[in-house]
């Protein structure tokens, strides 16, 4: 269980009401989709070996989304390749930390080794009134499992979650139907941990929140939906942030004290 936590967290949603409230979505430039942080290296090693080690638990792609996969990959790879300090070669693409990611594997698989952002793909089969999960590379799951999600509508997907009900599914699934390409939208969560390890899968229903008093980690999950202009697939990608409570600026713990007493409080 390595321990890889940013410096500092440059995302906080809880600091504004609109991004607090669910769905909580801000439109960002296509541009900004990708990030990289302080712990690019140690979180990119992680992921290879996760890849690497539990495939079946961390990659899936159900028959028939192919095409929406290999978009996907075609569209992050476009991406990445404008940084400088990556490089294509004849084996594949040399990445910032100096490891070449081959580029003729599983598209999902290929593209959660380049980028730290795990990617979820949504497709809306015609008979459906919601978009369903069709496949995704998850290496760093916050209390949920892919193999229990996949295949599952939204709505179905976010059960046991408590807040997820009717209204915030009609609303989310509105965001999906009616999201542009080249106009992503994005969110950020807020979850409190009593241990900092990055690859924390669970059942539903399995008991995920910490106990009263135990919280020393904050992990926000940033999140974008993006469309994909030629299978009009939906990627949902998700980077993820893990830090001490006490790396929090004095504003982000004073506002957090607001708005999750519970979780947060000295024990």
């Amino acid at each position: 269980m390595p321990s890889i936590h940013q410096k500092s967290l440059p995302v906080a949603p809880w600091m504004a009401d609109h991004t607090l409230r669910l769905p909580g979505t801000v439109p960002i430039e296509a541009a900004n989709w990708l990030q990289r942080d302080d712990v690019y290296a140690e979180q990119m090693a992680y992921r290879d070996a996760l890849i690497a080690t539990r495939s079946a638990d961390v990659h899936a792609l159900m028959p028939g989304a192919e095409p929406a996969a290999e978009e996907l990959l075609a569209t992050v790879l476009e991406q990445v390749s404008t940084a400088p300090d990556h490089v294509r070669t004849t084996n594949g693409l040399r990445r910032l930390d100096g490891v070449t990611v081959p580029l003729d594997g599983p598209p999902l698989a290929v593209a959660g080794r380049l980028a730290q952002e795990d990617f979820c793909l949504l497709e809306k089969p015609g008979n459906s009134t919601e978009h369903v999960l069709t496949g995704a590379v998850l290496c760093f799951p916050s209390n949920w499992t892919l193999a229990q999600k996949l295949g599952h509508t939204l709505g179905r997907i976010h059960l046991p979650v408590e807040r997820y009900d009717a209204d915030i599914a009609r609303r989310v699934q509105r965001l999906f139907d009616l999201i542009r390409p080249g106009a992503p939208m994005m969110r950020a969560n807020l979850l409190p941990y009593a241990q900092g390890d990055l690859y924390n899968p669970r059942r539903e229903f399995d008991r995920h929140t910490p106990a009263p008093g135990t919280a020393r980690y904050v992990r926000v999950e940033r999140q974008v939906i993006l469309r994909l202009p030629v299978t009009r697939a939906v990627v949902f990608s998700i980077h993820t942030y893990m830090v001490p409570v006490e790396a929090l600026s004095p504003d982000q713990a004073a506002r957090l004290t607001e708005v999750r007493p519970e979780a947060f409080a000295p024990a």
